[in-house]
């Protein structure tokens, strides 16, 4: 019968206290809600970085698989100084040669051959790329066409005059996509019929081979304007993502096979490069995770700071519930479960603010913001913890004030 009378009371007692402390709270709003402004300002900061982290991730991800997926691409790298031959950069034949040997690990292998012109843009000579490539390209390099079509073997065997633009540049020029279409343009004094406008897929900001100003034409066909046959990148797209490091170093035995003993061949991955940028991404992420945690320690430490002032100012009010009869394990819950709603009211109002965010973003520009729910709950979670931890110091204070000298506290 003892523990069936206990277990009404122990739930009485929290619901006292529970009630004591949002009548304290009511009674001093503004201090409340400057307290648990450093908690808002913490959780909202837990959240916004988790959420920062996870579309930087995201966005890296969809960027380098928008170059291309499962992508290896090599190139002539000149070691130690070394003299250069025309025979040691990486040729045509390579590329073919590559194909044969590699048909049931690759999807497709292509090359690239650039070089520079000058054609009339808006009444005036401006210089413009000229890339030299194959039918391969579009696939391996995810490259989008706009308008019309892209090279076929047909134009490369045949080494037709054929030329593609980038929408940028067939805005300039004839302004717009469709209106290129079947245009003669003049490049290395001869004319080539505009068969397509393309773009990548992806925005790659000049950083690989295919610039704002940029034609691309058979590589069959280039190969008469340049001095040297030289393919800089190779691209090979593998089939399968688990193969690509094995077929990259098959890639460079090949290349190194192919060509003189002391000429050194760089063959890099998109792999690589998604792990380092990852790598960067989970740094940064972690420094702002170290920054938000330290806002909700400030912030716990103002709670406590608080709390103390409030045992303090409540000295005379703990004596009387003491000299009534109340015991000190009842004023150190009212305490810590004061301290506990300042710091989980700060911790819901962060929350609201840390998805808000994200979300209003989302409404007002064509973005998707992924919003972690693991983050939502670990930040609710550490807003108890800090509410908890914080305000024990004060309601244990508290609890043991002896009861005569805190009547005789003025």
């Amino acid at each position: 019968m003892g523990v069936r009378e206990q277990k009404p009371r122990r739930g009485l007692l929290f619901s006292e206290a529970v009630a004591f402390s949002a009548q304290a709270l009511r009674a001093n709003p503004v201090r409340s809600l400057l307290t648990g402004l450093g908690m808002v300002i913490g959780t909202a900061s837990v959240i916004l970085v988790v959420t920062i982290s996870l579309t930087s991730r995201d966005y890296i991800l969809e960027q380098v698989q928008g170059i291309g997926s499962n992508i290896i691409f090599a190139y002539y790298a000149n070691a130690n100084g070394s003299a250069v031959g025309d025979a040691d950069y990486v040729k045509m034949a390579d590329v073919q040669a590559i194909r044969d040997l590699l048909p049931s690990e690759i999807v497709a292998a292509t090359g690239v051959m650039s070089n520079f012109d000058q054609i009339p843009i808006a009444g005036k000579l401006q210089d413009v790329k000229v890339i030299g490539t194959d039918q391969d390209y579009q696939p391996v390099r995810n490259i989008v066409i706009s308008s019309g079509r892209f090279l076929d073997a047909g134009d490369v065997t045949l080494r037709t005059k054929t030329a593609l633009l980038t929408d940028q540049l067939a805005a300039r020029m004839f302004g717009g996509r469709a209106a290129a279409l079947n245009q003669v343009i003049k490049i290395y004094g001869l004319e080539f019929t505009v068969i397509g406008t393309f773009h990548e897929k992806v925005e790659t900001f000049g950083q690989s081979e295919v610039e704002r100003d940029t034609i691309l034409i058979p590589i069959t066909v280039l190969r008469y304007f340049t001095p040297v046959e030289r393919i800089d990148p190779l691209y090979v797209q593998v089939r399968s993502a688990q193969e690509v490091d094995r077929v990259a170093a098959r890639v460079q035995q090949i290349l190194e096979a192919r060509h003189r003993a002391g000429a050194r061949y760089r063959v890099d991955t998109m792999t690589a490069i998604l792990t380092a940028a990852k790598n960067i991404s989970l740094i940064l992420s972690l420094v702002l995770v170290m920054v938000s945690t330290i806002t909700l320690v400030i912030s716990g430490i103002g709670i406590m700071n608080i709390m103390l002032v409030t045992v303090t100012e409540r000295t005379r009010e703990i004596g009387v519930r003491l000299a009534i009869g109340a015991a000190p394990r009842e004023i150190l819950l009212q305490f810590l479960v004061e301290a506990i709603l300042i710091s989980l009211s700060g911790g819901v109002l962060g929350i609201l603010v840390g998805v808000a965010i994200p979300l209003s973003v989302t409404l007002f520009a064509d973005i998707r913001i992924p919003i972690s729910w693991i983050a939502i709950a670990v930040a609710f979670g550490v807003s108890c913890i800090v509410g908890l931890v914080f305000g024990l110091l004060p309601a244990n204070r508290a609890a043991h004030l002896n009861p005569t000298e805190a009547l005789r506290y003025e």
